[in-house]
């Protein structure tokens, strides 16, 4: 596999935001493994938002071989030292082929190269499959928690009450 990796345009966000409601939503995204289709209904992201968060100085880094979009994620330094990295995304008829690995791979070579010490990221509590994998790519909970708010539709709509753990690892 020859991954080629870009940062997407606002003319990207169509196909990114379809790519990545596949990935997490509905019976498409339960092919994969890290799926949040039983967890929340509707959209995981719309590209209204994705254009939001270009326009606030995110990067939305895309994922390609031979011209297939395969992953991407959302990357942004929170301070000097300190990055973030989410809505990590493997197309679901791809996981468990090491992709994951390769795109946070990316994340911290990207964060590393901007100064950072630190990448964090927030996962579900009741993905513990998930927390796991995180940890075995050197994540550890911090012990920081958030509730997730249902504020904003464009989200998804929890069916029940979620929180989000924090994840480190230093870099």
């Amino acid at each position: 596999m020859n991954m080629s990796y870009q940062l997407a345009q606002n003319s990207d966000l169509p196909q990114l935001s379809s790519f990545v409601n596949r990935a997490y939503r509905g019976d498409t995204a339960r092919q994969g493994w890290t799926h949040e289709a039983d967890l929340l209904d509707g959209t995981r992201v719309e590209a209204s938002l994705l254009a939001e968060e270009l326009a606030r100085g995110v990067s939305l880094v895309m994922a390609h071989d031979s011209g297939e979009l395969l992953g991407c994620y959302h990357f942004e330094m929170k301070d000097a030292h300190t990055a973030y990295v989410g809505m990590i995304t493997v197309d679901p008829l791809k996981q468990g082929g090491g992709l994951g690995k390769q795109l946070l791979e990316n994340a911290f070579a990207r964060a590393r190269s901007l100064g950072a010490q630190l990448i964090k990221l927030t996962v579900m509590s009741d993905r513990l499959e998930l927390i796991a994998y995180y940890e075995r790519r050197g994540f550890k909970l911090t012990g920081v928690e958030f509730t997730f708010e249902p504020g904003d539709a464009r989200y998804g709509l929890p069916k029940k009450d979620l929180v989000l753990l924090e994840m480190s690892r230093n870099l």
